[in-house]
């Protein structure tokens, strides 16, 4: 059975639209450009 008050307390809001763009655009993720940019500058170097 569900208890109501213990879910309460782990209870935590969403993020706002403004709030959740800001959080994932100030991490500083690696995408696949940037492996490639990578794989390309150790290619030139050798």
């Amino acid at each position: 059975m569900i208890d109501f008050e213990e879910e309460l307390k782990k209870f935590q809001p969403s993020l706002e639209v403004e709030e959740a763009e800001e959080a994932i655009y100030n991490q500083d993720l690696t995408d696949m450009t940037d492996i490639l940019m990578e794989m390309m500058r150790e290619n030139r170097n050798q």
